[in-house]
């Protein structure tokens, strides 16, 4: 290891290593002004320029290291970057009090030589926090411009909220000659010197602009908004974050209370007869935006207008949903929304994100939101199914949820973007999910969004970081990320599956304990997501993001005992969910069981033997679900005591 020594001197308006006086403290910003940095690895050469400082990697794990200013008196700091590497490719900034970890990091990417402005959301750093910063590549030349922490919201657009036909900016702290640029949702802080001009303030401190809504036909209602502001003659640097619009007010077609369901019994529907006979009261069903799409133009295509340009829609896909029946029915309807490899280039190029690896097992992609082009096929699907399904005649039927993408925290098995590290994923599927909302929001002022994310909670799927990753870890990074870019309206979907999927025994999970530090969370202790979700760092304008758990079952080995393990892990769970505050649903899965499921058997029915999912007969979970929210659950359910090994219902309570 070579250990040297790098000084930097880091502040607002000047450029990295120059001589003049720092900049006044406004409590907005605090430049990053290490003096000796020691841990420098694998870098050679150092050098201070006018630009920066400028160092050469020599070798496949270079960084440097040293203190942060206090800052422990922001909630959430934001560390802004600016670099330019000759390699580029992804780079990663650890905060640790006496030594680095993966889990107190985030990483960023930067583009090949080519200036680079990165802003990252980091959790509240306590006194005495050291930075370490890793800069892309293995080879080659780096500089690094700038190292700066900002309070967020304390400069630039700080707040974006938007009406039937305008956009009201609120701006803090910027000064004379300042302009608003527009950003498409998948544009960065490096586009913003070629993105257009919005708004200029002649006459600054100003604290609102407003901007039309509609450019012809085009809807700015995704848009990011950027202020930047001169820092030198000729240069123009970003001030604060990139904010999207978080208040909508008048927006909505239609305007109503959320529903109401009678209990928390729910399932993703199968045959829609059955579910109805069940009682059930919440159903999800699985809608793969990939079929749906026509790019062919068939006659009898459903259509959809997005910014003056039509879209398609396969009749017999669309019509396929059974959201009215399940909906008239009196269940809250959730929609899971998919994109699988179709097979078909033009239709795959277009909705499946293009880092998408076809070697990965699931053939279920990211959402394409990357592009202008995979953006309007993304905002039409979600458009065209919000605005369908919220018509207040109810003659298609009424979604409530939309749940979007399938348990991102394994990504490379549920949500492939290919190989790549959290906090990317994290920001794609952000991205995904603002848009969802966005194009929710239009069509109903009550359906919720929600995230998805199975029950690994602080461990992964795998060990490859690059494939998986901690439910917990996307959720705050998430939050952060979120809030720096204007907070809005998600929720979460979590599916608590035993720790072992094929050992329906959930009350003996060794890895789901009793504080915020498990490996898992299952249904064994459940109570601790509404818990977290009642944080404040997690809460949306002062009340707990809403919880519901869209998917989870019980396997059963094909034996009587099994199967009456199977039904005893559902009693088990029911009871205990029906009585937790803070959750609003259990949905089960599976209806029948599947062939092509790994050898889980999970259904209320067994299928038909070389079946893939033809029901059979019903197992005895069957009626343990029938019953459920009924009188007769005491009965029913008494079976399952001494098989969980308690004399009282109420002892599977958290205490």
């Amino acid at each position: 290891m070579q250990r040297s020594y790098l000084a930097l001197a880091v502040f607002l308006g000047a450029p990295l290593g120059a001589a003049s006086a720092p900049a006044p403290e406004r409590h907005v910003s605090r430049s990053v002004t290490v003096a000796r940095w020691t841990s420098t690895h694998h870098l050679r050469n150092l050098q201070t320029l006018a630009e920066g400082v400028r160092f050469e990697i020599a070798g496949e794990d270079p960084f440097l290291s040293g203190p942060a200013p206090d800052v422990a008196d922001w909630p959430a700091p934001a560390l802004r970057l600016r670099l330019r590497s000759d390699e580029g490719g992804f780079g990663q900034v650890f905060w640790f009090q006496t030594a680095a970890a993966e889990e107190n990091s985030v990483w960023f990417h930067a583009p090949s030589n080519a200036w680079a402005e990165v802003l990252l959301p980091l959790p509240r750093l306590p006194a005495g926090t050291q930075l370490r910063i890793d800069p892309p590549g293995a080879g080659g030349v780096c500089l690094l411009g700038e190292v700066q922490l900002e309070q967020p919201g304390r400069a630039g657009v700080i707040g974006v909220s938007a009406t039937a036909s305008n956009l009201s900016l609120t701006l803090e702290g910027l000064e004379s000659g300042a302009r608003i640029v527009e950003l498409a949702p998948f544009e960065s802080y490096a586009d913003a010197t070629r993105a257009p001009v919005v708004w200029q303030g002649d006459r600054l401190p100003a604290t609102q602009a407003v901007v039309a809504r509609f450019e012809g036909e085009r809807d700015r209602l995704y848009s990011g908004f950027l202020a930047v502001q001169s820092v030198r003659p000729g240069e123009l640097r970003p001030a604060g974050a990139i904010r999207y619009v978080e208040e909508f007010r008048g927006v909505s077609r239609v305007t109503e209370p959320f529903p109401t369901a009678a209990s928390k019994k729910g399932l993703q529907v199968q045959m829609v007869d059955d579910a109805i006979a069940l009682g059930v009261k919440h159903a999800a069903l699985n809608v793969d935006l990939n079929s749906l799409i026509d790019l062919q133009g068939a006659p009898d295509s459903y259509t959809w207008n997005l910014d003056g340009r039509t879209f398609r829609f396969r009749r017999a896909s669309v019509d396929g949903l059974p959201v009215k029946p399940l909906s008239d029915a009196g269940m809250v309807v959730s929609l899971i929304i998919l994109s699988y490899a179709s097979g078909d280039p033009a239709r795959d190029a277009v909705m499946l994100h293009p880092r998408y690896d076809p070697s990965a097992p699931n053939r279920l992609g990211g959402f394409h939101t990357v592009s202008a082009e995979g953006l309007r096929h993304y905002r039409a699907c979600l458009e065209f199914l919000a605005d369908r399904f919220s018509r207040p005649d109810r003659l298609f039927g009424r979604v409530a949820h939309y749940i979007i993408g399938n348990e991102v925290n394994s990504h490379w098995h549920w949500y492939n973007v290919g190989r790549a590290p959290p906090e990317w994923v994290t920001s794609e599927y952000l991205r995904a999910v603002r848009v969802a909302h966005t194009a929710v929001r239009k069509a109903s002022s009550s359906a919720r969004v929600h995230l998805s994310l199975e029950h690994h909670w602080n461990v992964a799927f795998e060990k490859d970081a690059w494939r998986s990753l901690s439910g917990r870890r996307l959720l705050e990074h998430f939050a952060r990320e979120a809030r720096l870019g204007g907070d809005f309206e998600w929720h979460l979907a979590y599916h608590p599956y035993p720790e072992n999927l094929f050992q329906p025994r959930t009350w003996l999970d060794r890895t789901a304990t009793g504080d915020f530090d498990t490996p898992r969370i299952t249904f064994k202790n459940i109570e601790l997501l509404p818990r977290r979700l009642r944080e404040p760092d997690l809460l949306f304008r002062g009340r707990p993001r809403r919880l519901i758990l869209s998917e989870q079952g019980f396997h059963s080995d094909g034996t009587a005992e099994g199967e009456r393990a199977q039904a005893a892990g559902y009693a088990y769970a029911y009871f205990k969910i029906d009585r937790l505050d803070g959750i609003d649903s259990f949905i089960l899965h599976r209806h029948v069981d599947h062939r092509h499921e790994g050898g889980l058997n999970l259904g209320l029915w067994r299928r038909q033997p070389h079946s893939v999912a033809t029901p059979d007969s019903q197992k005895p979970i069957y009626e343990v679900f029938r019953a459920a929210d009924t009188p007769a659950w005491t009965n029913t359910f008494a079976f399952a005591l001494p098989v969980i090994g308690i004399t009282n219902w109420h002892q599977v309570l958290p205490r």
